[in-house]
Order: C-alpha cells, then sequence, then structure tokens
C-alpha cells in the first residue's frame, strides 16, 4: 500500500475547495458524471485513431445508490487510469489531465468534455469519504483503488477489477443525505445529465403487467444521446421541433416558432431557441433557456450570456466555448460569451427579418405574440433596433399592419404641425378612448394601437431616434389641438365670463379632484365638455408605474383637464341660466369688486417704482386692507357660482358624461348620474 499528500500548497486548499469553488453541492454529479464522459470519450477517439484495438462493448455510464450503505457510485467504462495516472491526474491539483489529452488529439476530439481535474474534488462538499476503483485500458495494468477522506493524506493500492474502467464510490456525509434518495439522484441526473452523449443508467425500467407495476431488470436510461440541436436542421421537420419544445417545457403552449443555430465559424454554436407565447404578465418568465457545454448541463441563469431581451426565449444554447464554470459572474466576463451573445442577437435578427420577407401575413399574424420580445430588445440592444427596424410593426387601431416606413409615408401629409413635426397619434385602449379616436379619425387621421406592456419605453426611445417627431396619446387634449397646424384662436367669451364659468363648473366636479378648467370652442357638434390628461404627465405616471425610479410621479395626484366647449348649445344655456338666477346677486358683487380691484391697482402703481421702505405705512395698510376685502369679495362670488353649479343639474350631466367617456364614473356617482338621466327625459 502506498500513502502519500495529494499536491497541493497548503493544507487549508481542501476546505476551500469544499465551500467555495462551487455555489451549489448538487453539482457533484454533474462534474463526476461529466468526468466519466471524458473518459469514454477519450476511448472512442483512441478507438478511432486505431489506438485502441479492443472491443468497446457497452459504454453506458451506470449511477447507483446504496442507502443502506450510505454510498452512491458512478461506473463507466471508458479509458480508466494506471496509478502513474492517479498520482498525475488526482494527488495533482492544478494539472488537468484533459489539457495533455486535447493537445495530443486535438484533431479527433470532437465532442470530448476535457473538465478532468478539479471538478473531481466537488465529491467532497458531499462525501466523507470517497474511492476511486480504476483499470486502464492499457494491457497488462493492474486495477488501482485510490480513498481519501477529505483531507490532503490518501491512500493508494493494488485491487481486483475485471473490467476496464472507473468506479467513483462516494460515502455521502451526514449534512448530505438527501443525496441518497433514488428521486433526488434522479432529479439531479434529468436537469445535468439529460443530453450527455454517453448513455446515463439509473435503475430500472417498470413497467404495468396484469395490473401492477412490475421491474423488467433492463436499465433505465435517462438521457437522450442525440438531442436535436446536435442533428442538422435539414433533416428535421416541424413536429420535430414541436415534441422536442414539450420535451422541455412540458406545459407550456406551443411556441411561435423556432431559431435552429448552427455555428462553426468564428466558434462553435448549436441550439434551438423558441418564442414562446405570452399571454399575461405572469407568462413573463426569464432563466428558461437551458446553456450547455457539449452537451452537459452549465446553467438555467443566462441574464449577461444571452442579450437581455432574449432571456425572454425558450429553448437551449450549447457550445464548447462555453467554461464550464459554475460562476456567472465568470461566464459573463469571458471573451468568447460576449462574442457567442453577439452572434445569436444577428441570428434571432435575420430569422425575423426572414420570416418577414417571405411571409409578411404570417408575420403580421403571429405580431401580437412576437411585440413583447422585439420591443425588449429595440429598447435594450442597439444593434438589435438596427436590424428590428426594417421589420418591427406598427398596428392602428384598424388592425392594419405597417413598417415604421410605411407608416411614416402615410400620416407625413396629414399629421405634420406647423412646427413641421410629425405627430403619431395613439391609443393604448380602444373601447375607453373609444370616442377620442372617433375624434381623430373623423380629422382624417390615424391612430396607433400602442397597448403593449413595453410600449410607453418604445414610445420614448422611439421619439429620440426617428427625426422631428412626437408621439402624442389620442385622449391627452382636445383634437383641434392634438395636431397644432396654425396659430390657436383666442375664445370669444370674455375673461370675466370664463373666471365665472369656471366656478360654475368647479362647483360641479368631483370633490377631492384635480382638475383644470379651460375654454375652447370647438364647434357645435362636438361635445359640451372633454376630459383630457396632459402627455407629459400621463407618460410619467406610466413610466413610474412600471420603474421603481419614477415613483415622484407615481406619487403626484392624477392632473387632468376639463375643457369646456363655449360654442356648444348646453354650454351656452348654463350661461344663461346662470345670469338668470345669480345676475343681479353677481352684479351687485361686481359693482364692489371693481372700484376694489382699481383701488388696489392705483396703489400698487402709486408704490411701483418705491423701496420697501419709502412707502409710507398707511399706504401699506390701506392696500392691505384692499386686498382683504377684495379677496372676501371674491371668495363670496365664487362660492355663489359654485353652489350654483353644484345644485345645476345640466353641469353636472355634462361633467358626468365626460367622465362617464372616460371610463372614470363609477359607484355612486354613476347610480346618481342614471337616476338624474331618467329625471331629465322624463
Amino acid at each position: 500500500m502506498q500513502k502519500g499528500k495529494i499536491g497541493v500548497t497548503t493544507e487549508n486548499i481542501f476546505p476551500i475547495i469544499k465551500k467555495f469553488l462551487y455555489s451549489d453541492h448538487e453539482i457533484f454529479l454533474r462534474e463526476l458524471i461529466s468526468n466519466a464522459v471524458d473518459a469514454t470519450q477519450k476511448l472512442k477517439t483512441l478507438a478511432s485513431v486505431g489506438e485502441y484495438k479492443g472491443e468497446l462493448g457497452d459504454l453506458t455510464i451506470n449511477v447507483s445508490v446504496d442507502k443502506k450503505a450510505g454510498t452512491i457510485t458512478i461506473s463507466d467504462k471508458g479509458i480508466g487510469m494506471t496509478d502513474e495516472e492517479i498520482e498525475k491526474y488526482i494527488n495533482q491539483i492544478a494539472f488537468s489531465g484533459a489539457e495533455e489529452f486535447l493537445e495530443k488529439y486535438k484533431n479527433q476530439t470532437n465532442g470530448i468534455i476535457g473538465h478532468f481535474g478539479l471538478g473531481f474534488y466537488s465529491s467532497f462538499m458531499v462525501s466523507e469519504q470517497v474511492e476511486i476503483i480504476t483499470k486502464s485500458f492499457k494491457d497488462n495494468t493492474k486495477a488501482v483503488r485510490w480513498s481519501c477522506s477529505g483531507t490532503p493524506d490518501y491512500n493508494i493500492e493494488d485491487t481486483e477489477k475485471a473490467e476496464r474502467g472507473t468506479d467513483i464510490v462516494l460515502h455521502i456525509n451526514e449534512e448530505s443525505k438527501e443525496f441518497l434518495e433514488e428521486f433526488k439522484i434522479n432529479e439531479l441526473l434529468k436537469k445535468y445529465c439529460r443530453f450527455l452523449p454517453i448513455p446515463i443508467a439509473f435503475g430500472t425500467e417498470k413497467e404495468w403487467k396484469d395490473g401492477k407495476e412490475v421491474d423488467t431488470k433492463k436499465p433505465m436510461v435517462i438521457n437522450d444521446v442525440n438531442p436535436l440541436w446536435t442533428r442538422k436542421p435539414v433533416d428535421l421537420k416541424d413536429e420535430d421541433y414541436q415534441k422536442f419544445y414539450h420535451d422541455l417545457y412540458p406545459v407550456a403552449e406551443e411556441p411561435l416558432f423556432n431559431i435552429h443555430l448552427n455555428v462553426d465559424y468564428p466558434f462553435n454554436l448549436t441550439g434551438i431557441l423558441y418564442f414562446p407565447r405570452i399571454k399575461t404578465n405572469f407568462d413573463i418568465q426569464k432563466n428558461k433557456i437551458q446553456l450547455y457545454c457539449n452537451q452537459v448541463y452549465v446553467t438555467d441563469s443566462v441574464e449577461g450570456i444571452v442579450p437581455e431581451f432574449l432571456t425572454l426565449l425558450h429553448g437551449v444554447i450549447d457550445s464548447p466555448d462555453i467554461p464550464l464554470n459554475v460562476s456567472r459572474s465568470y461566464l459573463q466576463s469571458d471573451s468568447n460569451v460576449k462574442k457567442i451573445s453577439s452572434h445569436i442577437t444577428k441570428k434571432v435578427a435575420d430569422r425575423l427579418q426572414d420570416i418577414f420577407k417571405t411571409d409578411r401575413p404570417q408575420f403580421e399574424k403571429k405580431w401580437d405574440d412576437l411585440k413583447l420580445f422585439i420591443t425588449y430588445g429595440m429598447i435594450t440592444d442597439e444593434k438589435f433596433y438596427e436590424r428590428a427596424e426594417k421589420f418591427a410593426l406598427f398596428k392602428n387601431v384598424d388592425g392594419k399592419y405597417f413598417t415604421f416606413e410605411e407608416y411614416e409615408k402615410l400620416i407625413k401629409e396629414n399629421q405634420t404641425d406647423k412646427n413641421k413635426t410629425l405627430i403619431y397619434l395613439y391609443s393604448n385602449n380602444k373601447e375607453e378612448q373609444f370616442s377620442y379616436i372617433e375624434a381623430a379619425q373623423n380629422k382624417g387621421y390615424d391612430v396607433l394601437m400602442m397597448d403593449g406592456q413595453l410600449d410607453p419605453h418604445l414610445i420614448n426611445s422611439l421619439e429620440q431616434k426617428l427625426k422631428d417627431s412626437r408621439f402624442v396619446r389620442v385622449d391627452s387634449d382636445v383634437v383641434e389641438k392634438l395636431i397644432v397646424k396654425e396659430d390657436r384662436k383666442e375664445v370669444s367669451l370674455p375673461i370675466d365670463e370664463q373666471n365665472d364659468l369656471r366656478s360654475v363648473f368647479e362647483g360641479a366636479l368631483p370633490e377631492n379632484s384635480h382638475y383644470w378648467v379651460s375654454f375652447e370652442e370647438l364647434g357645435e357638434n362636438a361635445a359640451p365638455v372633454v376630459i383630457t390628461r396632459s402627455e407629459f404627465m400621463r407618460r410619467m405616471k406610466d413610466m413610474a408605474a412600471m420603474s421603481p425610479t419614477a415613483g415622484f410621479y407615481g406619487n403626484m395626484p392624477d392632473s387632468l383637464n376639463l375643457v369646456v366647449n363655449v360654442s356648444h348649445p348646453l354650454v351656452q344655456t348654463v350661461i344663461e341660466n346662470k345670469s338668470k338666477s345669480l345676475g343681479s346677486k353677481i352684479e351687485k358683487l361686481n359693482k364692489k369688486i371693481k372700484p376694489a380691484e382699481e383701488k388696489s391697482e392705483e396703489l400698487k402703481k402709486k408704490s411701483k417704482d418705491k423701496k420697501e421702505e419709502e412707502i409710507p405705512h398707511e399706504d401699506k395698510d390701506l392696500l392691505q386692507e384692499t386686498e382683504k376685502q377684495l379677496d372676501k369679495l371674491n371668495d363670496e362670488k365664487r362660492v355663489l357660482l359654485k353652489n350654483f353649479g353644484k345644485d345645476e343639474n345640466l353641469v353636472k350631466q355634462m361633467i358626468d358624461l365626460a367622465l362617464l367617456a372616460n371610463n372614470m364614473l363609477k359607484g355612486e356617482d354613476l347610480n346618481r348620474f342614471v337616476k338624474r338621466s331618467i329625471e331629465m327625459i322624463k
């Protein structure tokens, strides 16, 4: 028996390996089976170049659990090891046998994983003792047993083993007993090993016979050694891609379409990506792309590895140029990974462009489902935007689709304002904004449908990219002011009358509301009252709802504009009713207000060019008293007008109709509106 110490620089290296080298203890099974696959692939390589002339036989890797003995065993029939190789590859941690092998057989190493080295030591994360029982494929070599209890000390001795290959026996420690459960091992094998290129067997197949489950004694192979992405696209049908998708995601709906990646220069990359159907926000789940290295599962946490917007896709990416390392930060900084990320972006864009060119009707049919992915890509990836602007679509409220270039040509003549700015009108809710859409269409304007989750961000992005263009929501102002073609005409109603009418309408508005009452000449056929939202504030509140950084705007009250159409007969009726009901009282107050205003102006004019200390105290006191009297008179007048508005059914009815058109009339207010409407039509 030979004894020795593992070739490490310090005795503290083992705790570091056990605790910090790998972020997840369950990774040990992937590492050990990868080593077994590596050993088997090496044997196949040697056989293919004539350096091994024996029979390959059954190369299945077997995994077994002995719960009673507390062991897990991984057995392969690969090249095995001699005692010298044990010393070289196991005892000297810093040296990887794969590197030497890859260099020697660099032209015949297709499919070799090549990571036997530190990976083996992941076994000590879950084991109190590890044994290696191995016999080399070389003639006239003895079988060797190596054992170690998780310290730098090890034992190595000759042993008996009938066949070539290696058995790794893990004596599971107390903290890791969960790995002795068959269901747990089966779960890990399905996660990490389901597509390895060498058959992996665990347990036996079962079948139903005579109403009960019977053991067939036939080994249960858990992996597909020839997964779909390793095959040529020309040999595959749509049904093959659909089946593979449902194997990966059993409960998912049919995907929209797939992209088969197959690159061999300047790096190797294969894979299949699917565009899933997304119905709700709850369907948006990242980490659905599985990352592989030569069919060895690496991670499904692909942020920073694939472009951000593509994390919404499903599928598989496999590349030997992706280092088999469990550290995602390492992967993200790797130069090959960055190149791969850029290439995937290009391939996705090319595939979308191809579908758009060859079958535009089908592309338009799927646009509503594709829009989220494409929009996400356009606002987060500049290179993708440059490609996507050729096939990205606008959809209008009539359900017609246009490329960006097509739509600009459609609206350019009619929707350019007096400042030569092209106005893109849009709606985010066709039903709620129906009256505004109809008013815009009656003007000959076209209205886009922008109701996607990311459309507020897209709009901001497009305003920066589309020259001399601005997006305006169709309910942000009255239709005459959405696209200003000429200087605004002054309202014919005198300022004093506007101020009085403002107080009347303020009196009828909902309590604790934030409205600014304004007046416009909109014509007799337009609505008497229209409610609009400032484009800026509405957009800021939309952004705040999606981004915590814009929370300031989200906490602000919902500021609205109440636009009164002074051209409408009903508004003229309100003015007449106000004069009949309050004429004498208002006139009486005005007779008091007017001289107070004149006196105030005279005092202000008298003191205009004087310093504060030069103004006589009696003038200051007189101005203060006059202002106080004026405020009291104006308050009295406003209260009078507000009470009139509050009791005037016609005013309430016009406001409620405007609220109803915006889906803002609810609860008790809606009930009052219905009752009032019935009374008014009796």
